[in-house]
């Protein structure tokens, strides 16, 4: 499913999420230190790089796209962290692990907007990301989580055609009916 919206295509999945891709940037494998950007919208503010998947766009080649336009980065893509859902932006998200190997100077979204990048300590990022994106702060507390089986959070299977998706849900997302929780 697509729709046009100011030049820009958007994908959504059969149960009309918007299907996007994002990648948490690391300076090493280590991943002790996070790239985070400025949004767009609230040039004070930061957030994960990510954005809407294209049509026939592979999730990971979207995510890579995104934060090379986004931060400027280019890296190793490693692992799909997971898919998270946001149901009151009707977002789901695929983030995956990236490992930055090259930092360009000068980048799309750095001179078409002002956008800037800063690379944050993970638990840092964590507490900026919580005020106004808590989504994107989920990303993190699951890296950090990962050795607990579900990571404190629901995993919910959804049963499309001949294939099960996991996807992963906050715990305290309002709006959510309470059996998914």
């Amino acid at each position: 499913m697509m729709k046009i919206k100011d030049n820009q295509t958007r994908t959504y999945d059969g149960e009309g999420y918007k299907k996007r891709a994002a990648c948490l940037c690391f300076k090493n494998d280590r991943e002790e230190e996070v790239l985070l950007v400025s949004s767009s919208r609230h040039p004070d503010q930061w957030i994960v790089p990510g954005g809407g998947m294209e049509p026939d766009e592979e999730p990971g080649s979207a995510a890579v796209r995104e934060v090379y336009e986004e931060a400027g980065v280019k890296g190793k893509l490693g692992r799909l962290l997971g898919i998270f859902e946001n149901g009151d932006r009707k977002h789901r998200t695929y983030v995956y692990i990236l490992i930055v190997t090259e930092i360009l100077e000068d980048w799309e979204d750095s001179v078409n907007i002002g956008r800037k990048r800063e690379w944050f300590k993970v638990e840092d990022a964590i507490k900026i990301l919580q005020c106004h994106k808590p989504v994107h702060a989920e990303y993190l507390e699951k890296l950090k989580l990962a050795c607990s089986s579900t990571n404190g959070n629901s995993v919910v299977s959804t049963l499309t055609g001949d294939t099960a998706t996991l996807y992963v849900t906050s715990s305290q997302s309002p709006g959510m009916p309470s059996d998914l929780r």
